[in-house]
């Protein structure tokens, strides 16, 4: 075989071997996603519900957070069916107290706060509802519901759109905190599209932070159990 020969089928080799990357790393992560998928909704499989008749009694509704309004200026949605469902479960006495998380990450935007007012105007008494300042992410939501404010197996019950519950569901169990999820109105169809492409990701993202990297929540703290003789906590920030 002569050098030009030898080259040529290095080359063609390379070549090849490059194509064929190209075409495994695509499925390597579809197939990555669709496990991460399988295993948040079989965490949460039988411990979901969307009736308010049918809910059992929890002693704390963790409402995960969002922004009150899209960068257009329009009303999101899905926080505010998550605020409504929340008000809802209070007024029927389904949930005891309720927990706020979000993200006060800068002094001009505070989900909690948001959130806290408008379950007061809709008639929540505010020395029932706890903020929680620090939910960067839904893993910091969780992971602080059990650590800082000490809610316990079957005392939780998380409210969101679906999509969002079974994540959570999935990251509490994995952090040793057994809860239920309450399932609050999508938007519709028009404004969920790329709110439930992002989940894909969303969801590979969290399998890989309790599988692989043992993440924790950005900042943890000092106790606040729930309840008649705890004030409320101040900003982390």
């Amino acid at each position: 075989m002569s050098r030009f020969q030898r080259i040529f089928q290095i080359r063609l080799f390379k070549q090849r071997s490059f194509r064929f990357a190209a075409l495994l790393l695509p499925m390597a992560g579809l197939a990555a996603i669709a496990l991460a998928n399988h295993a948040i909704q079989s965490a949460a499989r039988g411990r979901c519900f969307a009736d308010i008749d049918t809910v059992p009694r929890h002693r704390v509704g963790l409402v995960l957070g969002s922004a009150r309004s899209l960068k257009s200026g329009a009303v999101n949605l899905h926080y505010k069916h998550r605020v409504e469902t929340a008000a809802s479960l209070f007024h029927a006495g389904k949930v005891d107290w309720l927990l706020v998380s979000g993200d006060n990450s800068r002094a001009a935007y505070n989900e909690p706060a948001d959130m806290r007012d408008d379950l007061v105007a809709a008639g929540v008494p505010a020395d029932r509802v706890y903020l929680d300042y620090a939910g960067f992410r839904t893993l910091d939501s969780v992971v602080r519901a059990k650590e800082i404010f000490r809610l316990g197996d079957g005392e939780c019950l998380v409210i969101s759109q679906k999509f969002h519950v079974e994540r959570a569901l999935y990251l509490a169990q994995k952090n040793g905190l057994r809860a239920s999820g309450f399932i609050a109105p999508d938007p519709p169809r028009i404004h969920t599209v790329k709110v439930k492409i992002r989940e894909q990701f969303a969801r590979l993202a969290a399998c890989v932070d309790v599988n692989l990297l043992d993440t924790r929540p950005h900042f943890l703290g000092p106790p606040v159990p729930i309840g008649p003789d705890t004030p409320q906590p101040p900003p982390v920030l």
